[in-house]
């Protein structure tokens, strides 16, 4: 495990040491959960994103496709 030096606010310390104090973990531990919890959430925002992406381009294909379709049916009804 590798060390870092982390300079926070007074009273962002202070809020983590109450919190920490109540669910009986060092501040470290308190402060390595809140980073995790974070990562996940970005992981989770991140993978939304390039979902919602993909859609807009599958979305994109599938209305070229169903012009593709309407422009054949036309065709063949003339």
């Amino acid at each position: 495990m590798k060390t870092i030096s982390l300079n926070l606010p007074d009273e962002l310390l202070e809020t983590s040491g109450r919190f920490s104090n109540a669910l009986q973990v060092t501040r470290a531990e308190y402060i390595r959960r809140a980073i995790e919890q974070l990562n996940r959430q970005i992981d989770t925002e991140i993978r939304a994103k390039r979902m919602r992406q993909a859609a807009q381009k599958c979305r994109a294909a599938d209305l070229r496709v169903n012009a593709e379709f309407a422009a054949i049916e036309r065709d063949v009804e003339d």
